[in-house]
This record gives structure tokens, sequence and C-alpha cells, in this order.
């Protein structure tokens, strides 16, 4: 047993330093610079972006080598495996920057709206259209939201300021401004940075410390405070379905997410296909302003497409279609985990940074005494009732076919 400890040790630290220089949000942004030719440009010309030169060499190396420390077919061996095809793409899609090639190696890490998802009945792109006709068939109705962003990020800042202080004491992240971000809000282990000129609802302030903090910086902390499996503490492409599905599903658990955000998450997801299907920058760009009607943010939305790839299109950066696909997987995940009774290793989840298909191995990991019990969890799961309550009535629901029912509901809605 020990030398199979050591073994692993060995691989997840072979992993880490393999991670150490692939960091792929850093490495396709873009410059302010490029914003602002943009709207000198009357927002009729397509951006121009280089990248630094990466090489891609060392990781390929360094992953050669986890790889002769697989010896078989365990779920243990099977999730250092996909650790390691994921830095491998990682490293590609970085070196692929601003070709075709981009895209390829995008889709390898993140799917592709028409991927079929984990139930094997519908699409990333088949939820974001189901969304999009429902927001159709409401949005002459008042919800009783406020119609404009109010709360500045200053006002964020201050909020999440204190949140993260009184959920992490003295290893809570800084909160820092940063204007470079696609996104308001980006969060790791160390630092949560907000985009100084973004606008945000009321509704945007417990959501983001639901998102950011309880989920993001929470799984950030209890990874780096893993003493043998550092792999755990690192935020890879192998792990990014999973973080964001966990974090929607936190902001809907907790009553934080709404229409407004599942729109924003399905919007990209659509404008993602069409960059597939050949539309460059400024037409995305022109698709989120009709939706919108925010020059700034559809700008913003419109880089998180085109970043990385080709901004004329066919090439586009397709993590964006996580956060739904995410969202079905956690939920899908907790609901046969209620059916099977198999809900004791729910706070396996929090432990580091994972992905749902590393369970098995995971469980095994701990059982060995490799991995200790997550510090940080979200207040959903330190107090499981609601969560049990509302999966149990979840799965009920499952089984009742609502084409049987429609009619009836229907004669009442006239």
């Amino acid at each position: 047993m020990q030398k199979e400890s050591q073994r692993i040790i060995q691989i997840s630290n072979a992993l880490h330093k393999a991670s150490d220089s692939i960091s792929i949000l850093k490495n396709i942004t873009w410059d302010d610079s490029i914003k602002e030719t943009f709207f000198k440009n009357n927002a009729q010309k397509l951006p121009v972006v280089s990248y630094n030169p990466y090489n891609p060499e060392p990781v390929l190396t360094q992953i050669k080598e986890v790889r002769k420390l697989l010896e078989s077919d365990t779920p243990i061996d099977k999730w250092a495996r996909r650790i390691a095809n994921k830095l491998e793409s990682s490293a590609l899609l970085l070196n692929s920057r601003g070709t075709s090639d981009f895209f390829k190696h995008s889709s390898d890490l993140f799917g592709k709206p028409h991927n079929t998802i984990h139930n094997g009945m519908c699409t990333t792109y088949d939820l974001a259209i189901h969304f999009d006709q429902l927001f159709e068939n409401i949005k002459h109705l008042d919800l009783g939201a406020p119609t404009t962003p109010s709360v500045t990020a200053q006002e964020l800042a201050q909020h999440m300021g204190v949140a993260v202080k009184e959920i992490f004491g003295d290893l809570a992240p800084a909160v820092v401004f940063d204007s470079s971000l696609a996104s308001n809000v980006l969060a790791g282990r160390s630092k949560i940075s907000i985009r100084p000129n973004a606008r945000f609802t009321d509704k945007d302030i417990d959501q983001l410390i639901h998102h950011e903090a309880h989920v993001h910086v929470a799984t950030a902390l209890n990874g780096e405070a893993q003493q043998h499996l550092k792999i755990l503490g690192v935020e890879h492409a192998g792990t990014t379905i999973t973080q964001e599905g966990l974090a929607i599903f936190a902001e809907f658990i907790t009553g934080n997410s709404d229409l407004d955000r599942i729109q924003r998450l399905s919007d990209r997801v659509l404008a993602i296909q069409m960059a597939i299907d050949g539309a460059d920058f400024i037409e995305i760009y022109r698709y989120f302003l009709d939706k919108t009607d925010n020059k700034e943010q559809s700008f913003q939305n419109a880089k998180r497409v085109c970043r990385g790839g080709l901004v004329n299109g066919k090439a586009p950066f397709t993590k964006d279609i996580v956060y739904l696909e995410g969202l079905i997987d956690v939920h899908s995940f907790l609901r046969v985990a209620m059916t099977s009774g198999k809900l004791e290793h729910l706070d396996l989840l929090f432990c580091g940074k994972l992905d749902i298909r590393d369970l098995p191995a995971l469980k095994q990991l701990s059982d060995m005494g490799l991995i200790t019990k997550p510090k940080f969890l979200p207040p959903w799961i330190q107090d499981k009732r609601y969560l049990f309550s509302y999966l149990s009535y979840s799965t009920f629901l499952n089984k009742i076919n609502l084409e049987n029912t429609k009619d009836f509901y229907k004669n009442i809605l006239i």
C-alpha cells in the first residue's frame, strides 16, 4: 500500500508541475487598446489581435513522463490519465492561438454546442434554444426586478470583501479590480478580480458570493490544503464543467439565480454556434447588442467568444458552453445520487478542483488517507436538509410526463 501511495503522489506532483505554465484565460486576454480601437472605428472593423509565443514542448515532455507511471485502467490511473490528456490539449490550445487549430483543441477541452451531453438525449444548444424560446414568451411581463443594473463594481467589491472575510478568515482572497477581464468577475485562490466598469443588479451580489466564493474560492483553498495530492489545487480544463456546474447549481439552490442570468448563459451558447457557422466578431457583437443595447457589455460578450481563436469566424473559444452543460451534469448527478441513496460522498465534490467522473478515484484515494476532508463547504452542503428535500421532490417530478398533462392546464390558461 505504501508503494502505491508513493506512486500516486509522484504522479500528482508530476501533473502539478506540468500545469505550472498552463493558464488558458491569462494567455488569451485582449489588451484594453483593442476595445478602444474597435469603438474608434465605430464598431465597423474587425479587431486585430496578436498573442505572445507559447512553447508547448516542456508540458508535452512532462506529460510523456507522467504516462510512463500510469500502469493500469484502475479508477485512479484513469483519473490521472484524464488530467494528463487535458493538460496536453491545453498546451496545444495555447500553441494554436490565432489559428483555425485553436477551435479543434477548444472542442477537445470544452466540447461544442451540438455535442450530446451526458443524459444522451439533448445538447447544450438544445437547452439554450429552449431557454431562448421561453424568454421570448415572457419578455412582455413585469417580473418585479430592476430593469437596469445599478450596483457599481466598487459596491460589489465592498460586499464581496466582507463576505470572503467571514467565510475564509485569514485565508480570504484579496478583492481587486482588473480592466482586462472578459467576464465581470473572476475568482481564484488568492484573489477575486472585478472589472471596474461593470455594473450589477441587487440579485448579482449574493449570486456572485455563492458562485465565486463558496464554490470557486472554496474548492481552490480546499485543494491547496491537500498535502499529498497537490493537483487537486489546480484549476485546469479537466475540471471546468463540474466547477462551473457546481457554481451555477449553487445559484439555483440558494435562490439567487434569475432569468437574466440564464439568458446570458444561453446567449453565449448561441453566439458560439454562430461563430462556428462563420459569424465574425462584428456579427457576434451586433447579436449581443441587439439583446442588451449595451455596447460595453456586447463587446465583452463577443470577446469571450472570439478570444484565442479567429475574429473572422469558424474558430471560437467554446468554454462558455460548460455553464449550461455543467448545470445539467451536476443536477443529474445529484438526483441520481438521491435515488440511489449514495449521498454520503457529496462533500468530496469540494475537496479540490475535480470532475464528477473523478469520484470513484477520489473515494479510493480518500480511503487510502491521501485526501483530507474539505474545510470550506457552501451553506447548502453544510446543511443538506433543503438540498435533500429539493432533490427528493425533483426526482419525483422527473417521472411525470408533462405532455400528458399539458392539455388539462392549457384549458385553464385561457
